[in-house]
Formats: C-alpha cells, sequence, structure tokens
C-alpha cells in the first residue's frame, strides 16, 4: 500500500466518515495541533522512565480524542470517550502536586531538559486546546474531548515541575 494518495494535492482531507474538508478547518487544526503532541509526548517517554506508562496512557487516549475530533457528528466505529481519563489525570496532578513545594510565582522552563520538553508539551496541548474551542459545530463527544485537553495541560504543567525535582532540579520562578 503505497503511503501517498494525492487527494489532499489541492487543501482538502477527509473527516471520518468520508466528508471532504479544507486542511484548515477547525477539525483537522485540531486533530493536527494533537498529532504533534502525541509525539512530544514520546519525545518525553523516551527521555523519562519516570513517566513512561502514565504517557503512554494519554498518548493511547490522545488518539481516541483525535479520531471523535476527525469525525463530525456521530460515528458508530468509534468508542464514546471515556471521562475516566480525565479524572485519572486528576488523580496524577493531585498524586505529583503532594511531592512539591509550593509554587510561589511564574516558571520560567529551563534546567533539566525533560522539564522543558513537558513545557512544549503543555504549550502544543494549549494550541490544541484552542483550535478544539474553534469547532463550531460541537458534539457531546467534542465537549468531553476539550476537557480532557484543558485537563492535561493542567497535568503536563505539574509533570514539568515533578520531573524538574525528581532529576535534582528547582523552579525557576519569574519574579517581575
Amino acid at each position: 500500500m503505497k503511503i501517498y494518495t494525492r487527494t489532499g494535492d489541492k487543501g482538502t482531507t477527509s473527516l471520518v466518515g468520508g466528508k471532504r474538508v479544507s486542511k484548515a478547518c477547525p477539525r483537522v487544526m485540531a486533530y493536527g495541533d494533537l498529532d504533534e503532541l502525541i509525539s512530544c509526548l514520546g519525545l518525553i517517554r523516551s527521555n523519562s522512565d519516570i513517566a513512561d506508562e502514565p504517557l503512554r496512557r494519554i498518548q493511547i487516549h490522545l488518539m481516541n480524542v483525535s479520531a471523535r475530533l476527525a469525525s463530525e457528528g456521530e460515528c458508530v466505529k468509534l468508542k464514546p470517550l471515556d471521562e475516566d481519563e480525565t479524572a485519572f489525570l486528576e488523580s496524577e496532578i493531585d498524586r505529583m502536586t503532594a511531592e512539591l513545594p509550593q509554587q510561589t510565582a511564574f516558571i520560567l522552563p529551563g534546567k533539566p531538559a525533560i522539564s522543558s520538553y513537558c513545557h512544549m508539551a503543555r504549550t502544543i496541548c494549549r494550541r490544541a486546546e484552542r483550535s478544539a474551542v474553534l469547532i463550531e459545530d460541537k458534539s457531546l463527544q467534542d465537549e468531553v474531548a476539550c476537557a480532557y485537553i484543558n485537563r492535561l495541560s493542567d497535568y503536563l504543567f505539574i509533570l514539568a515541575r515533578y520531573l524538574c525535582y525528581a532529576n535534582g532540579g528547582k523552579d525557576d520562578f519569574w519574579l517581575p
């Protein structure tokens, strides 16, 4: 099977279900941003044993979120998004936060590199959220996806701090 189809050469692509849309439509932008995020999470996984399993779980769920965002309306081929995945993020945030010193100011990404990778992932996640919010005809599943993406950016922020401390670093506070 060839990787190229030539069907997108004029700036369109197919959503799940076959509808052709511009590659600049909000749905395509949102799942494209999530694709970038999934890759960035792979970079973090490849550099940290501490976060490997939770991040793999997140990547798998993000693939499901992407598929949902790539479909317009209900699609029987896709399983409904599991809202327990948002609860999982919240429990991980709470677990890591309990082990961290109090945050007293905004944080500048820096050393160690793994922490900065998490901050990069967080900013990609925020972009994906902004893209998803632009989808005008949101389904209930799209709303579940948006809530998950929002919580994921919080998780990635705390993971950045957690991995910083786990690797002997400390927060680099921005003090105006």
